[in-house]
């Protein structure tokens, strides 16, 4: 039985993260706790950490796919905030980019942690900003973190196995 269950640490990974702008008051707490999580939890090298300031959510993922084409990354992190207006406009473009990102990395076979807010109101997303007390910044980088390891441990096991038949 082989079991993969991997830790939060890893010190020479490289990282990306695309950052909406718009609603940037919300997204900068996610941007800062992610950054602190990365650093101090997952002891990753400032160096190793680009940051990528696009318009809106729905640039994320097209930035996303150029940063994948580069075949630096280990992992990548899409932060934003999609707030319900008066119009389905929120609906549509909360699915696409949850979609569109989700596509990546299945498709790419590249971690990628989501922190995009979908919310109904502005105070919903201040409170997952951290400004109150939870920060999705947080999650998404503990996530990610884990799951390079895992990435990295699931293509180590399969060298080995070939290299062993």
């Amino acid at each position: 039985m082989k079991i993969i269950d991997e830790n939060v640490i890893v010190p020479n990974a490289f990282i990306a993260i695309v950052i909406s702008r718009f609603n940037t008051f919300i997204n900068k707490h996610l941007l800062y706790a992610t950054i602190d999580t990365l650093q101090r939890v997952g002891m990753v090298q400032e160096k190793n950490i680009t940051i990528c300031w696009v318009p809106g959510s729905y640039e994320i993922a097209s930035v996303i796919q150029l940063l994948i084409q580069k075949n630096v990354y280990d992992g990548i992190i899409a932060i934003g905030s999609i707030i319900k207006g008066e119009t389905s406009h929120f609906k549509y473009l909360s699915q696409e980019v949850c979609s569109q990102i989700s596509n990546l990395s299945v498709k790419n076979n590249i971690p990628i942690s989501f922190s995009i807010l979908t919310t109904d109101n502005i105070e919903q997303a201040i409170e997952r900003s951290g400004i109150k007390v939870v920060n999705k910044g947080t999650e998404a980088a503990i996530t990610l973190l884990e799951m390079i390891n895992i990435f990295k441990s699931i293509k180590l096991l399969h060298t080995k196995n070939k290299k062993g038949s």
